[in-house]
């Protein structure tokens, strides 16, 4: 079978191609090789990425010895923690879209036969997963690693609970301007995605379990010589998946998202993965409705107390068996599959030697029965909407209140830090979906305060928007049809009872038929809250969160 990458250079009508690739130095002899994108998203931005130009040199290094060329091009990244709780966050969603559309063009553009995909943060990894699906040429991810945790005084610190959590502690005034100013400059002591198995983590683990990465991909941590290993290994591997043609579409299966999604309910991982592994699904041609989340929710312990819910980090995950100990805890729920490293699922499952049981506990010591994640309907969200449930206190499982309604996460904020939201209160923030925000932003500083000025316990949050993957606590997100759709949730007025029902599944707005049918008569869309640039352009084309918020 001819190569993808003949096209541009191979015959007579090619003598100005390769003149063209001649002067960014390709030696002749390598022409022949297959040519290998390296999509890196290295940046000085991104905690997460700063490190990649080292694993640039070992892919490079890899593919070389396996037998090919590899080609090295850029796309952007945004920090969700620096772009949160301002107008960055609108730009974190869409960029997954931009990054797919982006390796698209270059990968087809430059005729590549394989792309490596080196990856870390937020939503670049579900970004660069949507172009392998979509291209279907061979390509194998690279996730950069975690961050080692900070110290404080003999204890371990992080960026979610140090940080964030620290602002709303400090204005209750249970810690010092000293204690506040350590958490700043410590919680984050230098390379490596968020310490704990926020949505970074969450996705670079599921990219593992699915088989698109190399084992021990998910946890490995960043600057590790282990992690330099794996990316030596993945550049020498790609070569010789071009020449098996193993493209991402036989990797990809319904039984890969299955196995990702019952280790993502055992994880108790982020709840923006829900979006992630639906717009992924999408582009891989495999149907999967939300309500497989559920489904397989019910039948899914959760197994592992890491953070931001638990006392346990990435690195201890690592050292407890890593993913492979994940999936031999569950070998009994999870389906065989090949996978880029040659070897099948169950046979991965079969080498693992060693599980730590503190960490990744046995099915029968599970913390929970059910997974982390829960989708949960109701007249409030008839399309769906989603909870952490693994980060839920016994307690607000069942919990009815009075609802504060705010247009916006601004506004909702503004209510948290004034001491004006009360015990009993279920806070609605909506206009913040892939719509209406526009772009779905995170809801972590109003979750983390809440936490932090101790009413995790008393008040609920529900929203159009989503959360970061360090949010705990009764927070609701992806309710669906969004506000700016005209959801009912764009119906709900101060005051108005609220019941959230996570073992039931309900999500109820407690306001009769006649009612709800009187206030939608009287309801109109407010004018967008970005009209113009790409955002603008966003919002026009950006489907409901319960179906991935992809773009149509």
């Amino acid at each position: 079978m001819p190569a993808r990458s003949d096209r541009i250079k191979k015959g007579l009508e090619r003598v100005p191609h390769r003149a063209l690739m001649y002067a960014t130095g390709i030696p002749k002899g390598e022409m022949s090789k297959p040519f290998i994108g390296v999509a890196t998203s290295f940046t000085d931005l991104i905690p997460g990425h700063i490190g990649m130009r080292d694993l640039e040199r070992f892919i490079e290094k890899g593919v070389h010895t396996g037998g090919g060329y590899p080609m090295l091009f850029g796309v952007p990244g945004i920090c969700d923690g620096i772009a949160m709780g301002h107008r960055g966050m609108h730009y974190s969603l869409p960029l997954r879209e931009l990054i797919a559309d982006m390796i698209e063009s270059v990968a087809e553009a430059h005729a590549f036969d394989g792309l490596i995909l080196l990856t870390n943060c937020d939503k670049i990894t579900p970004g660069m997963l949507m172009a392998a699906a979509r291209l279907n040429i061979p390509a194998i991810v690279v996730t950069a690693g975690p961050m080692m945790t900070g110290r404080y005084r003999g204890r371990r610190t992080s960026f979610i609970r140090n940080t964030f959590e620290a602002m709303g502690r400090f204005r209750a005034g249970e810690i010092t301007k000293e204690e506040l100013d350590s958490c700043e400059m410590g919680a984050c002591p230098g390379a490596g995605s968020c310490q704990g198995l926020y949505t970074a983590n969450t996705m670079n683990c599921l990219t593992e379990v699915m088989g698109m990465s190399m084992p021990w991909c998910g946890t490995a941590l960043a600057a590790s010589a282990e992690k330099r290993r794996i990316a030596f290994d993945s550049g020498v591997r790609i070569v010789e998946l071009i020449k098996k043609n193993i493209t991402p579409r036989k990797i990809m299966t319904r039984a890969a998202f299955e196995n990702a999604i019952r280790a993502d309910l055992a994880l108790g991982g982020s709840s923006n993965t829900v979006l992630h592994l639906l717009a992924i699904a999408n582009e891989a041609g495999v149907r999967l409705p939300l309500e497989t989340f559920d489904e397989l929710s019910r039948t899914t312990p959760h197994i592992t107390s890491l953070e931001p819910v638990g006392e346990y980090y990435m690195e201890d995950l690592h050292w407890a068996g890593g993913m492979g100990a994940v999936l031999s805890r569950l070998k009994g729920l999870i389906k065989d599959n090949p996978t880029v490293s040659g070897k099948r699922v169950k046979a991965i499952i079969e080498e693992v030697d060693y599980i730590d049981d503190k960490v990744i506990k046995p099915l029968d010591k599970a913390y929970h029965a059910e997974g982390g994640i829960a989708v949960l309907k109701g007249n409030i969200a008839p399309l769906g909407a989603v909870v952490k449930q693994s980060g839920v206190s016994d307690k607000m499982m069942r919990f009815t209140g009075s609802a504060r309604v705010f247009d916006s996460e601004e506004e909702a904020m503004k209510a948290i830090l004034g001491k004006t939201i009360k015990p009993g209160t279920v806070l609605v923030i909506r206009y913040e979906g892939p719509k209406g925000g526009p772009g779905m932003r995170e809801m972590l500083a109003p979750t983390a305060t809440l936490m932090g000025m101790g009413l995790g316990e008393s008040v609920a949050l529900i929203t159009d928007g989503r959360f970061s993957g360090g949010t705990r606590g009764p927070c609701v997100g992806h309710i669906s049809p969004e506000a700016m759709e005209g959801g009912p949730i764009a119906l709900v007025k101060d005051g108005d009872i609220i019941e959230l029902d996570i073992p039931h599944r309900k999500l109820e707005l407690r306001v009769s038929p006649e009612e709800l049918k009187r206030r939608r008569q009287s309801w109109k869309m407010p004018e967008p809250k970005i009209k113009g640039g790409w955002l603008g352009r966003y919002a026009k084309a950006v489907t409901s969160a319960s179906t991935g918020a992809v773009l149509k």
